[in-house]
């Protein structure tokens, strides 16, 4: 949630920092740069406080303390929402795949299936192995590539761009990122959303081949390729909250685009 409104450049590196709220310890991140507002931010990956560039850490702390109780509230539902979400990797658990019901079975093959059951429901037979999150991970993550890729050559070919290699994250904040050097890498957890976010987080990635920035420009280009970014940024950071959690070790954050 944004408090403030302010624009957003001229970034500087952000700093770690911690303030005792009622008693609680809560770590933040503290971003400076030329806007003119405070902001307040909290999602999966923790506190964020955006400020002016020569804000004092002393007005930085009453701004935050001024807004103690939402905050807090804010951080209960987060970490109620992060327990809801932890997957038991189950034979009969059920996991969202590209905004669809699938089922996992395991020990019923030989190797990785993905096929449709008697019910309609599409399943994943892994064969039995001592790291089952691991191995859920891995045939999640060969799913993704293929289809983040054709969503991405697909609005390439929207602004005559030359398709640039598409590689996935596991970054702990970023949805995607994009450079002239390495192409676009897209967080695997996106498999969980449904098409429609995934498209919004690739053409958000795609328009940066355009525009290197979040300038005006950039987001002009962003709306020619999916009108609707507005709306689906805010079911993003919503959806974020409720994606299983097959392994913390593999799968923190992401909460934002890049």
């Amino acid at each position: 949630m944004r408090l403030f409104g302010g624009p957003r450049k001229g970034l500087v590196s952000p700093e770690r920092r911690m303030i005792r709220l009622d008693g609680q310890e809560v770590h933040y991140v503290l971003k400076r740069s030329s806007r003119r507002s405070f902001a307040l931010h909290v999602d999966a990956a923790g506190v964020r406080v955006a400020v002016p560039g020569q804000a004092h850490v002393d007005e930085v702390e009453r701004f935050i303390a001024g807004h103690c109780r939402w905050l807090l509230d804010k951080l209960a539902q987060r970490s109620r929402r992060a327990q809801s979400g932890a997957f038991e990797a189950a034979d009969g658990a059920v996991f969202p795949v590209l905004g669809s019901t699938c089922r996992l079975r395991l020990a019923s093959a030989r190797k990785v299936c993905w096929q449709v059951a008697a019910d309609a429901t599409e399943e994943l037979h892994l064969p039995a192995s001592d790291d089952v999150r691991a191995a859920l991970v891995r045939a999640l993550q060969r799913r993704a590539l293929p289809w983040f890729a054709g969503r991405v050559e697909a609005y390439c070919v929207r602004l005559r761009l030359p398709c640039p290699t598409v590689r996935l994250s596991s970054a702990r904040t970023r949805w995607g990122s994009c450079s002239v050097r390495s192409g676009i890498r897209l967080h695997w957890r996106l498999v969980h959303l449904p098409p429609e976010l995934v498209d919004y987080v690739v053409a958000h990635e795609v328009a940066h081949l355009v525009e290197m920035n979040h300038s005006a420009r950039f987001w002009a280009v962003v709306g020619e390729l999916y009108p609707d970014w507005k709306q689906a940024r805010v079911r993003l950071r919503e959806a974020a909250m409720a994606l299983p959690r097959i392994d913390p070790a593999l799968d923190r954050g992401p909460v934002e685009q890049d």
